[in-house]
């Protein structure tokens, strides 16, 4: 499931036994195709139809393997189908349900193509329903880093509407390279304002670092630091692909008899061709760090350093 070679009979057993928490239930992300295997079942939107009821087989069973009470038959094919679900579905900080629609199978096949209004409030919840929750976020802090994510995506777009209206007006090759080259730093620019926005209370408050037995050594603003920063990173390469690919393959499909023929089809054909493109993009860009990310003790705050042997340190990054 998240290496390409097939995996032998005990390959999950060992996987979970020989590690402690919190990467007992995390695949090995080492590798970048390591990390986009896992993240292709993470996104993948039949998780989206999975019952209560199968979700809880699927925790139980994972905490029967944890603890060395699995009944016999169960295959290893049958417990990795458990962690898909579980990860999919459960935040790894609170150990809740995330809400259906915020969570990353949920994302919208247009979630980042040129700004409309209506993305950006579904942005905003997408970054805080993933985010690092091992410190409480108080309502007016939410509801504070919301209306802020949320208006500052929204005065970008109008902006950059405004500035492509007005580019209808200068020379061709003027109004071409604006046209072409605006929108893609203007969605980035929404992106990073909306996970900032949405996820600043870990800078005031730091996010809990754990050793390799998974106990909390400390709360590091510094790690929180690091996590936004990556997480804002995907955020900007999210919608390259959106971009560049689209209008390439458009002109080529545009060009066919078939489409010239019937035109009423470039519209749910085009559609198509971004739901393809973001489908591939999305676990390309989120597969760029890993979401239990390590860290260097001593890159941390003096007082973390001093309060563990460990050499490095595990945080959950967000998604």
């Amino acid at each position: 499931m998240f290496f390409f070679a097939p995996k032998p009979k005990s390959s999950l057993q060992s996987s979970v036994y020989d590690h402690s928490p919190p990467t007992i239930f995390f695949p090995r992300q080492g590798s970048f195709l390591g990390r986009l295997r896992h993240f292709v079942d993470i996104i993948d939107p039949s998780t989206l139809l999975v019952s209560e009821e199968r979700l809880q087989e699927c925790i139980k069973l994972l905490d029967d393997f944890k603890h060395h009470r699995l009944p016999p038959g169960v295959s290893d094919q049958q417990l990795w189908e458990a962690q898909k679900v579980k990860q999919a579905i459960i935040h790894p900080d609170t150990g809740e349900k995330i809400f259906m629609p915020f969570r990353m199978s949920g994302m919208t096949s247009n979630e980042d193509l040129p700004p409309k209004r209506g993305l950006f409030y579904h942005n905003a919840c997408v970054n805080y329903a993933n985010r690092n929750a091992t410190k409480p976020t108080p309502t007016a802090k939410f509801l504070q880093g919301y209306v802020g994510a949320v208006t500052s995506a929204v005065s970008i777009a109008v902006g950059l509407n405004v500035l492509i209206q007005k580019a209808n007006k200068l020379s061709p090759s003027t109004r071409m390279i604006i046209q072409r080259l605006v929108p893609f730093p203007a969605v980035a620019c929404a992106n990073i304002c909306n996970v900032g926005l949405m996820r600043h209370s870990e800078l005031t408050e730091g996010v809990d670092v754990l050793d390799g037995d998974g106990n909390v050594v400390g709360s590091s603003k510094i790690a929180a630091k690091h996590a936004i920063m990556e997480t804002a990173f995907t955020r900007v390469v999210l919608p390259m692909p959106i971009f560049v690919l689209p209008p390439i393959l458009m002109s080529y499909l545009e060009k066919m008899r078939f489409l010239q023929n019937h035109r009423r089809l470039r519209l749910p054909i085009h559609s198509l061709v971004c739901l393809a493109t973001f489908s591939l993009s999305l676990p390309l860009a989120i597969s760029l760090f890993p979401q239990m990310s390590q860290i260097e003790a001593s890159h941390l705050e003096p007082e973390i350093a001093m309060a563990t042997d460990c050499r490095v340190l595990t945080y959950n990054k967000g998604l």
